[in-house]
């Protein structure tokens, strides 16, 4: 079991989601930054292999308008040596990797605009894991998408539209059921027409379910993850107070994740710690996990 955090290391200075404005885009202004995000990129990964944190959702923003019309600029090439040295930390400590783009990215929207924008999108975040020369296990995770009135219909396009998708990008895409719309319940559905791999979000979960107990919820799960997907992922948190529904917490509720560790024992995966004081409270976790002799 591994446990992690993403995007962001509040205890270090820097950020590897730099970005500027697009009436500014320029080659230099490309180079400075991607260059200044992988930097940064490398001295978390550093931070959390000290401190064990051996799990870590890259920032979609590490490369800026990467999957925008106007980028020109070949990033692949000119940071090619930077991306493998990452990608040689990442394997020296048996890290794993994730990305998870945002939710404007749907595959299973009616617009076919929205539909192809989607796809530049996720070819973008698994150019980004095959340059770390990360294996399979390293994901890209995402929501189902919209309803658009009608729920059926929507899952078959998604169904549909997944079966189209180039062969670099479904080798990485996963799901996850979300707090609205695709419980978990749906997700399963989706993933037992084509055999794609279900994260479970426990926090999503408690807004939105099929009244089915967290234990059964992760046994389905798991049947969805291959040896080449490697451990199941789960994202955890909890409801922030006086929030609205599926507000997350600042940091994290010691007895509320020890109940989810009890409720889940018997399973192992690996858990992305979705609090919003990101590492703090995952190393947190850790020792949680530690004390329960859930990891070394």
């Amino acid at each position: 079991m591994k446990i992690g955090y993403p995007c962001i290391n509040l205890s270090l200075s820097c950020r590897s989601s730099r970005t500027f404005r697009l009436a500014t885009y320029s080659h230099e202004r490309m180079a400075e930054t991607v260059e200044s995000n992988l930097a940064c990129l490398e001295k978390i990964l550093h931070f959390n292999a000290r401190h064990r944190l051996l799990f870590f959702r890259i920032s979609s923003d590490l490369v800026p308008f990467a999957s925008h019309p106007v980028c020109s600029f070949p990033w692949q090439k000119i940071f090619r040596s930077a991306f493998k040295r990452i990608g040689e930390l990442i394997h020296k400590y048996g890290m794993r990797v994730s990305m998870h783009p945002d939710q404007f990215i749907l595959i299973n929207s009616p617009q076919a605009q929205i539909f192809h924008r989607s796809v530049k999108e996720l070819w973008y975040h698994s150019e980004v894991l095959d340059l770390l020369e990360t294996d399979t296990t390293a994901k890209i995770q995402m929501h189902v998408g919209g309803v658009y009135g009608n729920k059926g219909e929507s899952i078959r396009r998604f169904i549909e539209r997944y079966e189209h998708l180039p062969k670099k990008i479904k080798r990485r895409l996963v799901i996850e059921n979300d707090e609205r719309l695709y419980s978990t319940h749906d997700c399963l559905e989706i993933s037992r027409a084509i055999k794609i791999p279900v994260v479970f979000d426990f926090f999503h979960y408690t807004c939105k379910n099929n009244s089915e107990l967290v234990r059964q919820a992760l046994f389905e799960v798991h049947s969805t993850w291959s040896e080449k997907d490697g451990l199941p992922i789960v994202d955890y948190s909890s409801q922030a107070r006086k929030k609205k529904v599926g507000a997350h917490v600042v940091s994290i509720d010691i007895r509320n994740f020890r109940q989810f560790l009890c409720e889940a024992e018997g399973f192992d995966f690996d858990i992305m710690c979705e609090v919003k004081d990101k590492e703090r409270s995952a190393m947190k976790a850790r020792a949680i996990l530690k004390e329960m002799n859930r990891i070394d």
